[in-house]
């Protein structure tokens, strides 16, 4: 289903500029933008993702990962095809790259009606627009999280950081929660692995953070890409400014996609992020991708106990006490039920 899309401004010779990412991509008639789902038909600017569905499943929260919104409850997961970066070490590349590397627009069609539907029948407590970049399918998660918000349903991001001002602001409404991509803290290396740059990114997260949206900050820690002890303390530096009580979620990285050569990152590495990430005054790490080393717990910033014990994606203990430490009272920042 082709639908006009939202945020886009009509200029001369039928070209229109897209508001929704930060590519702000200048699109002739018949092209397509960056994201390559998003197309000018005869000076119109239309969504060929509206209700093209790839991926739904029922996930738990801490998947996404968000480990301070709801903890324990289980979230819808769905996604269209596209992306507005091109990271080299996708692990979705399949889904995001797909209209890049065939020009082809797949899926099925299910309406926002449906999902909801489904959302509700799965007892999920919440809707998460992921596996691929949600900014590019706006309309379609839009239109499915203001029908989500109506029946109680909350509805997270699970983004790059990459939208306008203007998008957060016409999303906010319906926005709860959301997990940025933190790829790093080197515009070099933006431009030149992803094909993006880093101001953006830093600039919604300022601007989500004001908003009140409940913000998780996830960094896929690369050897010789981001893994410096400089780099990281940048990452952890920001996010300490912005608001210490930010979880970051420091995850492993596996070969993928044009990076099969770079090796797995060592649990060092993560153990040395986590260090890093305290001295820069950061309450909550985690580490992702290495289940059973005891990184997916979350302690209290006070006495240092164990609150929510985690194994893997699982809660198998929950000792929050009206969102506060039961041992010291200490409060926990998040979103609980």
């Amino acid at each position: 289903m082709v639908r006009e899309a939202m945020l886009y401004e009509t200029l001369e010779e039928g070209k229109v500029r897209c508001d929704l990412c930060a590519h702000r991509c200048l699109i002739h008639p018949g092209k397509r933008g960056v994201c390559e789902v998003r197309e000018n038909q005869d000076g119109r600017l239309v969504s060929l993702v509206y209700e093209r569905l790839v991926a739904c499943h029922v996930d738990p929260i801490e998947k996404k990962p968000l480990f301070h919104f709801y903890p324990g409850s289980t979230s819808l997961s769905v996604a269209t095809v596209g992306c507005n970066f091109q990271c080299s070490f996708c692990q979705n590349y399949n889904l995001s790259q797909a209209p890049r590397l065939s020009s082809r627009i797949v899926g099925e069609s299910v309406p926002p009606e449906d999902i909801v539907e489904t959302a509700l029948r799965s007892g999920s407590e919440s809707i998460s627009y992921t596996y691929t970049e949600p900014t590019i399918y706006f309309e379609y998660a839009y239109e499915t999280a203001r029908l989500a918000s109506s029946k109680g349903i909350k509805n997270c991001f699970v983004s790059n950081g990459y939208m306008t001002e203007e998008a957060l602001e016409a999303f906010h409404p319906y926005l709860d929660a959301i997990n940025v991509d933190l790829k790093g803290f080197n515009d070099a290396a933006y431009k030149d692995v992803i094909k993006a740059r880093l101001g953006p990114v830093t600039d919604s997260l300022r601007v989500l953070k004001r908003q009140g949206v409940w913000v998780e900050v996830t960094t896929l820690v690369i050897p010789g890409l981001n893994d410096s002890d400089e780099e990281l303390a940048r990452i952890a530096e920001f996010l300490a400014e912005l608001d210490p009580a930010i979880p970051w979620h420091v995850s492993r990285f596996w070969p993928q996609h044009k990076m099969q050569d770079v090796p797995p990152t060592p649990l060092e590495s993560l153990l040395r992020a986590c260090s890093i990430g305290r001295e820069a005054g950061l309450k909550y790490i985690y580490t992702g991708n290495v289940p059973g080393t005891g990184g997916e717990s979350t302690l209290c910033s006070g006495c240092g106990k164990e609150i929510i014990v985690r194994r893997g994606f699982a809660v198998v203990k929950n000792k929050l006490a009206d969102g506060s430490c039961p041992s010291c009272a200490t409060p926990v920042e998040g979103v609980w039920k």
